[in-house]
């Protein structure tokens, strides 16, 4: 998996541009305002991230565009995916921030999608990530030893997401004792249902995430991190666990790796397929230009969002590394996620 995954990222070729293209792109979007389609909801650890984008992004696009961001959440960002691939136009002027779990869709969860992911325009991820699993204070298990004889109810949102999708997987191929309970709008609202005592912590969701809503929680120790999830350890988690780690089988180890790796989009932005090849090109670049910019890069600091950025060429090549899984691994995960609430 890990071998495919790196001839999968060698950058292609860039195309040869027409000349007076960047002119034509100019043209194209002055005084244009494109939307920004975020596929989670407002307030969630991808909701401010992708309105940080937002914010710079029109700056280095030729033309300089206004970004308007609409919300659009549902079914893990598959219902944003969804319109993105079928309903807008396919001219740069309409694009979208999907949860890192959307690209895998078609593979595991497939009721519903409507949209090859290897056919959007990938524009780039802000992030890498390393996810983790959190339990509160009050919660009985306070460890990833104590996973294995002791329930953690944890909180969601809905299957194809992390929060639901890692927790689940592990039961099946590790046997540790989640149990998930999906619905919830968003993490903060999983944080407040953890107040309550009606979940006991969140089964995955990126560190980056947990830091920017919840930094008092865990210098408190309100919240505490158990585990990790990825296939690297976060730099400031050397000492947590990583579930990875846990599996011995080459079998168990390919099962975790199908989800894990979508970790290393960790927050991709995209567009519809067909965008022109010149406008495509000035999407990818004005990304690129963001993630270097250095009063983006304080700001995302000040709201504890990481940045560690892949291009759109990596990001494209990683979805479709993923999307030629071998079946019969496909299938293992499939099953697993068929019964997420038990």
């Amino acid at each position: 998996m890990r071998a495919r995954l790196c001839i999968a990222l060698l950058a292609l070729a860039a195309p040869i541009e027409p000349a007076g293209a960047q002119e034509d792109v100019a043209a194209f979007y002055k005084d244009r305002q494109i939307r920004l389609l975020v596929g989670s909801a407002a307030g969630s650890g991808y909701d401010i991230g992708a309105r940080l984008v937002a914010r710079y992004l029109g700056r280095y696009i030729p033309g300089g565009p206004s970004i308007v961001v609409q919300n659009q959440p549902g079914a893990a960002s598959i219902s944003m995916a969804n319109a993105l691939y079928n309903l807008a136009a396919r001219d740069g002027s309409v694009i979208g921030a999907a949860i890192n779990g959307m690209p895998t869709a078609p593979l595991l969860e497939p009721a519903g999608v409507r949209f090859d992911p290897a056919k959007f325009t990938w524009l780039g991820s802000v992030n890498r990530e390393v996810q983790v699993t959190y339990v509160s204070r009050r919660a009985a298990v306070q460890s990833l030893a104590d996973l294995r004889t002791e329930e953690l109810v944890t909180g969601a949102t809905a299957p194809g997401t992390s929060q639901v999708d890692f927790p689940v997987v592990a039961r099946a191929v590790l046997g540790l004792k989640f149990k998930v309970i999906s619905g919830y709008e968003g993490t903060a609202q999983v944080h407040k249902a953890m107040e309550t005592r009606e979940v006991d912590g969140m089964g995955a969701t990126a560190y980056a995430s947990l830091r920017a809503l919840a930094q008092k929680s865990l210098d408190s120790g309100d919240i505490r991190v158990i585990a990790q999830w990825g296939l690297r350890k976060h730099a400031d988690l050397p000492e947590i666990p990583a579930i990875y780690d846990l599996a011995v089988k080459d079998a168990d180890r390919q099962a975790l790796a199908l989800i894990l790796t979508r970790l290393e989009y960790g927050r991709p932005f995209l567009a519809p397929p067909d965008v022109p090849p010149a406008r495509a090109k000035a999407l990818r670049e004005a990304f690129d230009a963001v993630m270097r910019d250095k009063s983006f890069l304080a700001e995302a600091a000040r709201l504890n969002l990481e940045v560690l950025p892949i291009t759109g060429r990596e990001a494209a090549d990683l979805v479709r590394a993923v999307s030629a899984t071998p079946a019969d691994v496909v299938e293992r995960v499939r099953a697993a996620l068929q019964n997420p609430g038990r």
